[in-house]
């Protein structure tokens, strides 16, 4: 895996994916403290959200359950002292679908966080990582 990043001004940079995609990040910068994009830590935590609600949505497909969304809400803390690592990652899973089991959900995000993440396996070596989860049964009117 292969990754750029290009420094463009004040503290605006553009990474690019070795697959050719490309972010612009940076933090606060000017008197206004504009932020051009996500801060690198914060592409950490979406990172690690995309890289769950994947896993999630792959074993609840694999499963043929009726997944129809996933929703991956992140809270986060962060160490005072340099370097601010992660210290605590909360993940809310919000999935939707007709007559999804609530069993395979549980077991999926627990998979996903346990096991197949390899974003939540490295924030687990600074970070108190927990989850819970919501099914939101799509056949039942709102």
């Amino acid at each position: 895996m292969k990754a750029r990043i290009k420094w463009v001004e004040e503290r605006t940079f553009v990474g690019e994916s070795g697959s050719g995609h490309k972010v612009v990040l940076g933090t606060a910068s000017g008197p206004e403290g504009k932020t051009p994009g996500p801060s690198p830590m914060e592409l950490v935590l979406i990172g690690a959200g995309g890289c769950s609600a994947f896993d999630v949505v792959h074993i609840l497909e694999k499963g043929r359950e009726p997944v129809e969304d996933c929703v991956v809400e992140l809270d986060a803390d962060r160490a005072e002292q340099d370097p601010r690592v992660f210290t605590r990652i909360h993940m809310h899973f919000v999935v939707k679908g007709r007559g999804l089991s609530a069993k395979k959900v549980e077991r999926a995000v627990a998979l996903s966080i346990e096991k197949y993440c390899s974003a939540s396996a490295m924030l687990a070596k600074t970070a108190t990582i927990t989850h819970d989860f919501e099914v939101v049964d799509t056949a039942t009117p709102a």
